[in-house]
């Protein structure tokens, strides 16, 4: 088909107009637009009308705690800014207790700051500048507490992040022997305000020899006057070697336990003669035989409460023995051996006899104490 030269003019005017106008509209949807992932911009160019559209063509996925503003189903235009912050899930144990939080920080630090967990002083398992990458992170953390420490005799408040009972005492240099005592143990988790004790044990074993005492065997004899005693067998004590573990707490003595007891001597036991023989009344100032004769006796007594306060058994070595403080010579001179060997084993009813017998010969001048009379 032939055009005149006006028309195949107009014709080429409209297409040259509709490849113009083609240009604009391409113009009109590609926008350049300026997308952000976790702080880190980049310029894209798209032909998407949404904010979703946007993050398709980037294949940028996002979840259910990750961040996106504008708003994902958001209308985008040229020049627009796009954030994408990804969420990360951060396990926080403080003081042993654990909680789960999401958060849209890349470090530790800005994480803590992020989720108002206080941890000034405290000691953390990470460090604060530790990224926090999108697997997240478990992490625990200790806040410094006030215990009071008590060992050694000192007690002595200190502010320990330690989270358990043994951390405390390390930071003091303080170790638990195998026998010491700690409350509360090792192993428990420091509190605020805690008091801790440690006591020291210390087991010494001693040993000893101590005596064993004798029995007294008594037997009836018919040929003694009721109070009149006789020693056949001396009872002589016997000895055994001890061996004991004494336990002290900080110090003191707080309980014994006999490990062995070895005997190395028997003891001897006494045997006396009891007489069962009755008194015969008898008044006068004499006596003979083996009667018992208590005249005077209230005399005797304060003269014995003179020479030996009154003790009728007194032995003290210096030759003079029994209440009234006879000699060996003078007792047996007077028939003391009627009764026994010695003055001093014999009754007070016996040396009081002795006595009487001795006074009938010489008064009372061999008693230095004749003024108590």
């Amino acid at each position: 088909m032939l055009f005149s030269r006006p028309l195949r003019h107009a014709a080429q005017g409209v297409a040259a107009l509709a490849v113009a106008a083609g240009s604009v509209g391409v113009a009109h949807y590609d926008k350049s637009v300026q997308v952000s992932v976790d702080g880190r911009p980049t310029t894209v160019h798209v032909f998407g009308s949404t904010v979703g559209d946007v993050l398709d063509k980037q294949d940028i996925a996002v979840g259910a705690h990750d961040v996106v503003v504008p708003a994902v189903g958001s209308a985008v235009s040229d020049g627009d800014h796009i954030s994408v912050r990804y969420g990360r899930k951060l396990t926080v144990t403080v003081d042993g207790v654990t909680r789960e939080y999401w958060t849209t920080a890349t470090t530790v630090d800005a994480a803590l700051k992020d989720l108002g967990i206080r941890a000034d002083g405290a000691v953390l398992s990470a460090s604060r500048s530790q990224p926090l990458g999108r697997g997240g992170l478990a992490m625990s953390v200790t806040m410094p507490k006030r215990v009071t420490v008590t060992a050694d005799g000192r007690t002595r408040t200190v502010t320990s992040v330690a989270p358990k009972v043994d951390g405390v005492l390390a930071e003091l240099d303080l170790t638990k022997g195998a026998r010491d005592i700690l409350a509360p143990g090792l192993q428990t988790p420091v509190d605020d305000g805690m008091k801790i004790v440690l006591k020291r044990v210390t087991v010494k074993k001693v040993k000893t020899t101590e005596s064993i005492a004798y029995d007294t065997v008594k037997k009836k004899d018919d040929s003694l006057y009721v109070g009149q005693t006789r020693v056949v067998t001396s009872g002589k004590a016997g000895k055994k070697a001890v061996t004991r573990e004494i336990t002290y707490v900080d110090g003191k003595r707080s309980k014994t336990k006999v490990l062995s007891s070895t005997t190395v001597s028997r003891p001897t036991t006494a045997v006396v003669r009891v007489g069962t023989k009755q008194v015969a009344s008898s008044g006068g100032s004499g006596g003979s035989g083996g009667a018992i004769n208590l005249a005077r006796a209230d005399m005797w007594d304060r003269i014995a409460e003179c020479e030996s306060s009154g003790n009728w058994s007194i032995n003290t070595g210096n030759g003079y023995y029994g209440g009234l403080q006879f000699s060996i010579s003078s007792w047996n001179y007077n028939g003391g051996d009627d009764f026994a060997s010695r003055p001093d084993l014999a009754s007070r009813a016996e040396q009081i006899t002795v006595a009487n017998r001795y006074y009938e010969k010489a008064g009372l001048s061999p008693w230095g104490c004749a003024h108590a009379a």
